[in-house]
């Protein structure tokens, strides 16, 4: 097993439930909105982490990261790589123990930043394809 099957692993078997989802909305076409599904039924507490702050799934809304009053294990992020640095060092700062860029998300700086803070990280995987091959 590679290093980063081992991680994925790691992050979607021991690294907690409660999964923010960034860039997550209502938007049943966007690919966040079924991957959230997916994590749920997969065990997983989803927070929609979007400016609208929508519920989504049945769970509650927050307009960023900083604003959600618990604990979360992982940062899923559904958005442009050109933003998704920012999203990596506020996960970091919130004191997320993983942080997970979605398919075609891509930062190398960011991945570098955050495995030096300490947090694992997977970059340019989707869970929704992940969690079947756990087996």
């Amino acid at each position: 097993m590679d290093a980063d099957t081992e991680t994925i692993r790691r992050i979607l078997t021991g690294t907690g439930d409660t999964w923010a989802v960034v860039g997550l909305s209502s938007n049943t076409a966007r690919a966040a909105y079924g991957v959230a599904g997916v994590l749920q039924r997969f065990g997983k507490r989803i927070v929609p982490v979007h400016p609208k702050a929508e519920t989504v799934h049945g769970e509650r809304g927050y307009a960023s990261l900083a604003e959600i009053p618990f604990p979360v294990d992982v940062v899923d992020v559904f958005v442009n790589s050109a933003l998704a640095g920012r999203i990596a060092d506020e996960a970091v700062a919130i004191g997320a123990k993983a942080v997970w860029f979605q398919l075609g998300v891509v930062d190398e700086a960011a991945y570098e930043r955050v495995r030096a803070a300490g947090p694992d990280m997977v970059m340019d995987r989707c869970p929704a394809i992940e969690i079947p091959r756990l087996g």
